[in-house]
């Protein structure tokens, strides 16, 4: 191959995991090409829930909107005994908070979800090369072949990097030669059906309980007349394929000949996969999302943590890319890796608990969120570092309302949104700290923000009414660096200045930048209260 055109990075599938990573590398400013095997888009409902810190992700990468219009909270469930039907609470209603925008699991399915990310690659300038197989990977010092097959035939495309987000069948995972260490229940059967219904109530996911630990599932899909049928299948049981034959299977099950499915969708036979990837990285090939994880379904858990790998791997490769040591993108696996097993053990329990309606395993709450993982203890985020009283390096950052110098109310996420890190003085020394610290002109920029003392060169807020105080704990001057994805990157509660500058030397293009920025100058604010 004569002086190919080299890119920067090189998605393999399509999926919510790798149209995230897509839109995030794009934003980013990188050479970025993403094929799926697939001819169309996913059709399905499969992955119906996203999780509060999903919603999260999905604002700063700029889905948000479409995802809200396009689904709902959860019904309750309705767990069906004979002619009775018994409301069950399985999602707390939780309303927004100061620190939380979206407490509540949303439901939408997944087909709306892959569109609003596709759109979002759209508008943003780049599209999923649908019908592209890769068949075959070769890896050099410095960059990756990947040989793609279409119906256009084959195709060497050449990357500094490759991310294999292809699924559980992963052909990424296949030619790295990764093991993919669990286990696979093959009698353990899902036959899961959207279609359109009458004759069933839509304010209520349905559960009807059967022997052996067969059930059968009903939940409505938002703004449609479709449902997601769940019909657990017996050990030698030949799943339906035919509308009338699943339908007969409904009614043998229910006993109620009042539902009616007029138009079948999709459908799918589900096996509980519970594998983890004993690597995410083979030198310059990763692997995000189901490749590098499969759980049950149980605690909508697989497409989140999927979502997350790709919000965590992308400013890592654009990093790096800028010039940042290599080493920072060997942290993707130290942090997500362990987020991932702890997920298969809690998504393991739930499955076991649903065949017999266990009310514990039925409930949701803050375990399925998502909004308490944390990176705390891995390569980023030492033990040793410094802390306030709530808050740990690795944790989540909260939101907070803040009131700008002009007294505009103003979210802290919508501050936090974009590709850069962002650095917050709380206090005076804090403040003079931020104004001498050096940043890299290459890779993300950092926005500054200093609260209740005014700063040149720093964008100047009061904490009013006290939100971030309370969310982040804090009791007198702190210096914090928020990461790109939204977790703590550090935190000094004295020794600003030089704690700081060493922990963005980990996470920047510092040893190659040959200059040193302050961002943009803004007009100095006035003095504010904290």
């Amino acid at each position: 191959m004569n002086n190919p055109h080299v890119i920067d990075a090189l998605i393999v599938g399509a999926g919510p995991t790798g149209a995230a990573l897509a839109i995030d590398l794009v934003r980013r400013g990188c050479d970025v090409r993403i094929i799926d095997r697939s001819p169309h888009a996913f059709d399905g409902s499969r992955a119906k829930g996203l999780q509060p810190r999903s919603l999260e992700v999905l604002e700063d990468l700029g889905v948000l909107d479409d995802v809200l219009a396009g689904g709902s909270t959860y019904p309750k469930l309705g767990l069906h005994a004979g002619p009775l039907a018994v409301p069950w609470k399985m999602f707390p209603h939780k309303e927004a908070t100061a620190d939380v925008p979206y407490p509540n699991t949303w439901l939408i399915p997944q087909f709306r979800t892959d569109r609003a990310l596709r759109a979002r690659l759209s508008r943003l300038g780049r599209e999923v090369e649908s019908g592209r197989e890769l068949t075959e990977l070769t890896q050099g010092e410095d960059t990756v072949v990947a040989r793609v097959a279409g119906t256009d035939g084959t195709q060497d495309i050449v990357a500094r990097y490759v991310v294999g987000a292809d699924g559980g069948s992963s052909a990424v995972r296949k030619q790295l030669g990764v093991g993919f260490v669990g286990t696979t229940h093959e009698s353990d059967r899902m036959l899961i059906v959207d279609a359109s219904v009458t004759g069933l109530a839509r304010n209520w996911w349905h559960m009807w309980r059967g022997p052996g630990g067969g059930f059968i599932g009903a939940c409505p899909l938002p703004h449609s007349d479709l449902f997601q049928w769940m019909i657990r299948l017996a050990p030698n049981e030949e799943p339906p394929s035919k509308g009338d034959e699943i339908v007969r299977r409904i009614h043998d099950h229910t006993r109620d000949r009042r539902i009616q499915l007029h138009d079948i969708h999709w459908t799918s036979v589900f096996r509980p996969n519970i594998r983890l990837a004993e690597s995410y990285r083979r030198g310059r090939v990763f692997l995000a999302g189901d490749a590098a994880h499969v759980h049950t379904p149980a605690g909508a858990q697989g497409l989140n943590t999927g979502l997350q790998d790709g919000y965590n791997l992308g400013w890592k490769l654009a990093q790096v890319l800028a010039g940042a040591d290599g080493t920072l993108l060997d942290t993707y696996e130290a942090e997500r890796q362990p987020i991932a097993a702890g997920v298969l053990g809690l998504s393991t329990a739930k499955w076991a608990g649903i065949a017999k309606l266990d009310p514990s395993s039925m409930k949701r709450g803050k375990d399925e969120q998502q909004l308490s993982l944390t990176y705390y203890g891995g390569p980023l985020a030492p033990v040793h570092g410094m802390r306030t009283s709530t808050l740990r390096v690795g944790d989540r950052a909260p939101d907070a309302e803040l009131l700008s110098a002009d007294r505009v109310a103003t979210r802290l996420f919508d501050i936090f949104r974009g590709p850069h890190f962002t650095a917050i003085a709380y206090g005076p020394e804090a403040a003079r700290s931020l104004g001498q610290l050096a940043w890299p002109t290459a890779g993300a920029p950092l926005e500054r923000l200093t609260v209740g003392t005014a700063a040149a060169d720093a964008l100047t807020f009061s904490d009013s009414a006290n939100t971030l105080r309370r969310a982040y704990g804090l009791k007198g001057d702190t210096l914090l660096l928020i990461r790109p994805d939204g977790y703590i990157g550090h935190i000094a509660t004295t020794n600003f200045l030089t704690t700081a500058q060493s922990a963005a030397r980990a996470m920047t293009p510092w040893a190659r930048s040959r200059t040193m920025s302050q961002p943009p100058h803004v007009a100095p604010a006035r003095e504010a209260t904290a």
